[in-house]
């Protein structure tokens, strides 16, 4: 209760005092809008005993897509640790206390799922990221998963590459994908019974899993870029989803073996 106490605190202090700081960088469409998030979430991991090993790195491309399967909140924090990212979340995360704030503030692009129509406008938006230099963040099983298996990616926000295209036809695109694997509690390999102890879903209470970790820490996680693929118009849609998929289960099964 202590560790959870301090460590609570800590993370309150931070944020409270960075907010200000990244609303009036985003207002002033100052650089520091994109050091910001990087240094605080670095430091969250730092308090939550998160430890974070990049295997490989992000592509140096004008336009990047990252395509990445999703286990936990606590992706969110462990990605933007290692670069400047940007997110796309369901609709209902920017309505949440706190976490809506700062997903807003990290400039995520929120889709609403009720609202299929409108996906054509969702594609230009994350285009138009990737436009002004933001590597995009896509969690293409559009849920996340119990961390020991890779759910079926979809393809319709992957018509984000085709907005892209239609904008910039000679620039550089490309989609690069992303695994996540937590493979590690207080310095043991995390097997799949203990997995849930860091994977949040299905209908898992957000408060209680958070104080868990806070109270717990000490959780290694691995992160694996695959090789990027540069994209030229006419690419299939479906295609290219399937082998996104395919890697980034690839890449997921060799963390989780290597830990066992």
């Amino acid at each position: 209760m202590l560790r959870l106490v301090i460590v609570g605190a800590a993370i309150a202090g931070i944020t409270a005092t960075l907010i200000p700081l990244q609303w009036l960088s985003l207002k002033l469409g100052l650089p520091t809008q994109r050091t910001i998030p990087v240094a605080y979430h670095r430091m969250l991991c730092r308090l939550m005993g998160v430890r974070v090993r990049a295997v490989g790195a992000p592509a140096r491309a004008a336009r990047l897509l990252i395509v990445a399967n999703h286990v936990s909140w606590l992706d969110i924090s462990v990605l933007i640790s290692l670069a400047p990212v940007v997110f796309v979340a369901k609709q209902e995360v920017a309505r949440w206390p706190l976490f809506g704030l700062l997903a807003r503030l990290n400039r995520s692009v929120f889709v609403d799922r009720n609202r299929r129509h409108k996906t054509a406008a969702v594609n230009r938006e994350i285009a138009a990221r990737m436009a002004a230099g933001d590597p995009v963040v896509l969690f293409a099983e559009g849920t996340s998963g119990d961390g020991n298996r890779v759910l079926p990616f979809r393809s319709s926000l992957i018509g984000a590459v085709e907005a892209a295209l239609e904008q910039d036809r000679d620039g550089e695109l490309c989609v690069q994908p992303l695994s996540i694997a937590y493979t590690g509690l207080d310095g043991l390999p995390l097997g799949r019974q203990h997995r849930p102890h860091v994977a949040w879903y299905g209908a898992m209470d957000l408060l209680p899993h958070l104080a868990n970790i806070l109270r717990r820490g000490a959780v290694d996680v691995v992160v694996s870029w695959g090789e990027p693929t540069r994209i030229a118009p006419g690419t299939d849609r479906k295609a290219l989803t399937r082998a996104l998929e395919t890697e980034v289960r690839r890449l997921t099964a060799h963390q989780l073996r290597q830990r066992g």
